[in-house]
């Protein structure tokens, strides 16, 4: 059995990759922020940086209680070496929630999958090698499926986990 990082939880580890993609899920994830990053010269790549809420945990309904609560964790997801980038935006509503992460075949003669990431008011799709998510801080636990604000830290794409 794997060591536990964070036993209230049940999480064995802060930092997650594409390795560990078949054990991860990203329903009802709220996204926070998005950041498509500036090529650098000479490279033909970017970088997208993602801010979510990652529900590390979806705790059944106390005895007599109709609601799940959850642990959540603060978290950065990147995508490196990203290309093929393409994007829909509901301007109408403020709320990005992660439906489904899907990893598909690439379509194509280059060896990079087809990430897309469909959402509640929002559709992203990139190509990219691999990702790396970064759980900044110990899940806490909630009422509601996202953190706020305060309780989040505020928002931040840094790709360093807790541990």
């Amino acid at each position: 059995m794997d060591e536990l990082v964070h036993a209230e939880s049940g999480l064995t580890k802060a930092t997650w990759t594409d390795a560990d993609f078949d054990a991860m899920g990203w329903h009802d994830c709220h996204v926070h922020a998005v950041s498509i990053g500036v090529r650098e010269e000479g490279f033909p790549w970017q970088r997208v940086l993602i801010d979510l809420d990652y529900i590390v945990q979806w705790v059944d309904p106390a005895f007599g209680r109709r609601h799940f609560t959850f642990w959540i964790a603060p978290s950065t997801l990147v995508f490196d070496e990203a290309w093929d980038i393409s994007a829909e935006l509901d301007p109408g509503n403020d709320l990005l929630e992660i439906a489904d992460l899907h990893r598909l075949a690439s379509p194509d003669d280059k060896p990079d999958p087809l990430w897309h990431i469909e959402g509640q008011n929002f559709d992203l799709r990139l190509r990219s090698p691999s990702y790396t998510q970064y759980l900044r801080t110990p899940p806490i636990h909630s009422n509601r499926q996202y953190l706020s604000q305060p309780d989040r830290g505020g928002l931040s794409f840094t790709e360093q986990s807790f541990t």
